[in-house]
């Protein structure tokens, strides 16, 4: 494999402070759609970027700054692009609506007690979850005329709840926490019964600290988590399509990363190339793949490149976008945003 390199493409300023999330639209990207991107911030605010088709600049397209009065902590855009989710330390959720180019709150969420920490639609959009500092996990469904109903409040993380991701195909739901978790929900038939149904924890080779983030692969038989102690962990899952009926596959513990990362790891995100990138308080990202060559006992992925110094503080997101072509966008508490193109070393 030829060696390739991390190619800043632009520097993006606006944020009056931490850089908390950023989310591509899934939509942008292809048929001639320039790509556009939401970040969320410190600042109160949500900003709109996107990529001018034929210089390739990035630009604000939109600054969102009502009705949320406190930091901004996660965005997330519908799988039609139409709607986007952003999660705040105020407590509520709003949900956006892209309305001829301009965005309208169109619906505010209230009930959670604490801070909402992530938010993440399903693959049809039908449903939404949000996740607070309050330990829970909210479900809700989505109506028609942008109205939102809680259809389920799960109670069975023990801390803050600091992510929830649902499976790319399937209505299964991740989330992980200050309790060193990762808990997998899933509606045990069509009664609104969510039910815990599996907990990863350090007795099954789980994290032994804060688990920040994860993500699935593109088929979604593989899962990354990050966490706070140091390590990245891959874990599979039995073949999706040999499922019938309701009975749901166990994750298990595929292999740990370690050595890697000698400060807390806040951010995950694997590429549909299969390439995974973390983001971390050593304001470096680093990109792994997998290891052919590997030993039969030793991990089964490996350190492709280390972009040191990306940021100068810490990373706490990191997004491959959709498209052709995908770059990599980051987020620091620097303030800042920046675009990368993975290109062959010169």
């Amino acid at each position: 494999m030829e060696r390739l390199e991390l190619k800043e493409i632009q520097r993006l300023e606006g944020h009056t402070d931490r850089v908390w999330s950023l989310a591509w639209n899934p939509v942008t990207g292809h048929n001639g759609v320039p790509l556009l991107f939401a970040s969320c911030s410190g600042d109160k605010t949500i900003r709109i970027w996107e990529q001018n088709l034929s210089s390739g600049v990035w630009s604000t397209k939109a600054v969102l700054d009502e009705p949320h009065t406190r930091t901004v902590r996660s965005c997330a855009w519908s799988p039609s692009g139409k709607l986007l989710a952003t999660a705040s330390f105020d407590a509520t959720t709003a949900i956006w609506e892209n309305v001829g180019g301009d965005y309208e709150c169109v619906s505010t969420l209230e009930g959670h007690e604490h801070e909402v920490k992530s938010v993440s639609w399903n693959a049809s959009g039908n449903l939404l979850a949000t996740c607070s500092r309050d330990k829970s996990v909210w479900i809700w469904e989505v109506l028609p005329g942008n109205e939102f109903e809680c259809v389920s409040v799960l109670q069975g993380h023990t801390q803050d709840v600091k992510m929830v991701k649902w499976h790319p195909t399937m209505d299964i739901l991740f989330s992980c926490s200050y309790d060193n978790t990762i808990k997998v929900w899933a509606d045990e038939g069509d009664s609104d019964d969510w039910q815990c149904i599996q907990t990863i924890g350090e007795p099954n080779n789980g994290h032994t600290s804060t688990v920040w983030a994860l993500s699935f692969n593109a088929s979604g038989d593989k899962m990354v988590t990050c966490s706070d102690d140091l390590t990245l962990k891959i874990w599979e899952s039995e073949n999706i399509g040999m499922q019938s009926g309701g009975g749901f596959r166990h994750w298990r513990h595929l292999c740990t990363l370690t050595g890697y990362h000698d400060r807390t790891i806040f951010s995950v995100h694997w590429s549909r190339e299969g390439i995974f990138a973390s983001g971390a308080a050593d304001d470096a990202i680093r990109l792994f793949v997998d290891d052919n060559e590997s030993q039969v006992d030793g991990p089964l992925y490996k350190l492709l490149l280390k972009k040191e110094k990306a940021h100068d503080m810490d990373i706490n997101s990191v997004q491959w976008s959709p498209g052709e072509k995908p770059l990599l966008a980051s987020a620091s508490d620097d303030g800042t945003i920046k675009v990368w193109e993975l290109v062959p070393q010169r």
